[in-house]
């Protein structure tokens, strides 16, 4: 059975390069445009993974992500933000918001779907594992 993945991006370019991208890589791709849309459609699609931009109208993409993991449904959806912004402190507020991975844009085709791959598989392990709970990942300082 083909893996869900939701897109959520307001740029209709973007998201159709993501959509191509992923349906090429064998994935079952459902989108939306923006943070409020992303919420329901992450409610009744229940997706295996969500990919977001953070920069949309409605809610942003951090906004998103804790709405989802405070909700005990949609709480161990991997989110792969998939973003412009470039800052270590943005980076820093995506995971703190509970994103599982933080791509910047533009970004690459075949890297995209080894980390969504990769994610996937992650989330298919912690969920054999009895009474694991999902983990945030912890941002490492290069000095």
């Amino acid at each position: 059975m083909r893996k869900k993945i939701l897109v959520v991006e307001d740029e209709p370019d973007q998201l159709e390069v993501i959509r191509f991208t992923l349906k090429n890589a064998g994935f079952a791709v459902g989108t939306a445009t923006n943070g409020i849309e992303a919420l329901k459609k992450a409610q009744t699609v229940s997706p295996d993974l969500i990919i977001m931009d953070v920069m949309m109208p409605e809610l942003d993409g951090f906004a998103v992500c804790e709405t989802l993991r405070g909700n005990p449904a949609t709480a161990s959806i991997p989110v792969l933000l998939l973003t412009g912004l470039c800052s270590h402190i943005s980076r820093l507020v995506g995971y703190e918001s509970g994103a599982t991975d933080y791509v910047v844009k533009p970004f690459d085709a075949d890297e995209l779907v080894s980390k969504v791959e990769k994610l996937l598989s992650q989330a298919a392990e912690a969920s054999k594992t009895p009474g694991k709970s999902r983990s945030k990942p912890v941002a490492v300082s290069s000095k």
